[in-house]
């Protein structure tokens, strides 16, 4: 029996992780963030009630229920409180409910500064980054000199290295960017104007997960982003800044790896990229806008546009096989609802040669031609559908196929938004 479940985005993000994380902190006691900051929303609908949550984790609408941030985590205080106070206002109690790691770096008015000058100086060659600063603090992070949660507790020091880290950045920010320097108080007076209320919420996350492990509680783990938007495995550099697959679960909540029982990987129906990259799949035509259009697909934090295509299992193939996915949740099967035909991508060419797995790096990626096989559309409604028996056969034939072609089974259909919409053919946590 499963004690602890990782909850993982499989394609470029944007899968519905949220709604999963929410459905199944049913049976957990803890549910942790363990990477990525604020340029990740995921999206809750309890009851038609829409809930957009950018750095708590998904849990928080349980009562009772335990949330961690660890420290593979970067925090901007600002939306942190912002968050918080929008939550409070629909009633959640938030603060007495969650512990953010003291090592988790935090996203500071620089680091904001410079991720919108760099993308701006590159013009057409841009990352597509959210602009929240998530890269620069990352990059403070390796270059070890992350202002951090627990050096609000040392006002000299957090003066120091303020003033450490603005002549590195007011230099780069003046002189390659030609931009206005960030000055020190701006810097400092925020920080200090939040201090008071993040200290109470700063403890010792690695060893409380430990602890609730050892007497027998299950833990939710919550990825953010999708592999293939990993730093390392994904398609650099169109990628985020943090490592999203599995495996990051152990570095980045601080528990072993002994501790992580089962892999959700959640994937969408067909497939989606918000910002710059390749992306072999991709429909330029009214089948593309129409899953944008049912499908919704607009980023619940930034508000952007997705890029929309057919599904892509190589690409899946690869993600699979880097987080060991235990079982796969299939969301937004009703956005093809309406479809004659369905097309698959089973392998791609590149140049004279044929590979059934996703490429490392976005130049070779960008070569990758889809080889496509075409199944028959179900044309009749599956939306909030809480049988698996009673889905069109087509739409099992569909899913059945997925299965077949990337070797692992579904566990979970999404049928909608909401947390009742849901369909379990097999529940990880075996309850």
């Amino acid at each position: 029996m499963a004690k602890n479940v990782i909850v993982i985005g499989t394609q470029w993000g944007d899968e519905g992780k949220g709604k999963i994380v929410d459905w199944l902190t049913d049976s957990v006691k803890a549910v942790v963030r363990f990477q990525g900051g604020n340029n990740a929303g995921h999206t809750l609908v309890v009851g038609g009630k829409k809930t957009i949550l950018r750095l708590i984790p998904s849990g928080i609408l349980h009562d009772g229920v335990r949330c961690f941030i660890g420290s593979g985590v970067v925090v901007s205080p600002q939306a942190l409180f912002e968050e918080i106070e929008e939550l409070k206002k629909a009633g959640v109690d938030v603060e007495s409910r969650l512990i953010i790691a003291p090592t988790c770096p935090l996203i500071l008015p620089y680091h904001k500064a410079l991720d919108h000058a760099r993308e701006a100086a590159k013009g057409d060659k841009k990352i597509g980054t959210t602009g929240r600063g998530i890269g620069p603090a990352y990059e403070d992070k390796v270059a070890r000199r992350s202002i951090r949660a627990i050096d609000l507790f040392n006002l000299p020091l957090l003066q120091e290295k303020i003033k450490a880290n603005l002549e590195i950045y007011n230099v780069q920010l003046q002189h390659l960017y030609g931009q206005q320097p960030v000055e020190f108080d701006v810097v400092y007076q925020e920080l200090i104007s939040y201090a008071e209320r993040i200290k109470p919420l700063i403890g010792d996350v690695s060893n409380t997960l430990y602890q609730i492990h050892k007497s027998g509680g299950k833990i939710l783990f919550e990825g953010a982003q999708g592999t293939l938007l990993d730093i390392d495995y994904g398609t650099y550099p169109f990628v985020t800044s943090s490592n999203c697959v599995a495996g990051a679960a152990s570095a980045g909540a601080g528990v072993a790896p002994q501790m992580l029982d089962y892999v959700l990987g959640i994937v969408k129906a067909y497939t989606t990229r918000v910002g710059s990259g390749p992306f072999p799949t991709e429909l330029f035509d009214d089948t593309g806008k129409l899953l944008a259009e049912r499908g919704n697909e607009f980023g619940s934090v930034t508000g952007r546009p997705r890029r929309c295509g057919w599904f892509d299992a190589p690409a899946l193939r690869r993600s699979l096989q880097i987080n060991g996915v235990t079982g796969m949740c299939i969301t937004k099967l009703d956005v093809l609802d309406t479809l004659p035909e369905i097309k698959i991508c089973t392998g791609y060419k590149i140049g004279d040669k044929t590979v059934d797995i996703l490429p490392f790096g976005s130049d070779e990626v960008s070569l990758c031609e889809p080889i496509y096989e075409t199944m028959a559309g179900w044309q009749s409604n599956t939306f909030g559908v809480q049988k698996y028996e009673d889905l069109p056969e087509n739409a099992r034939n569909y899913l059945q196929r997925l299965q077949e072609l990337v070797g692992v089974p579904v566990s979970i259909v999404s049928t909608g938004p909401d947390r009742v919409q849901t369909i379990i053919v097999e529940h990880p946590f075996d309850n």
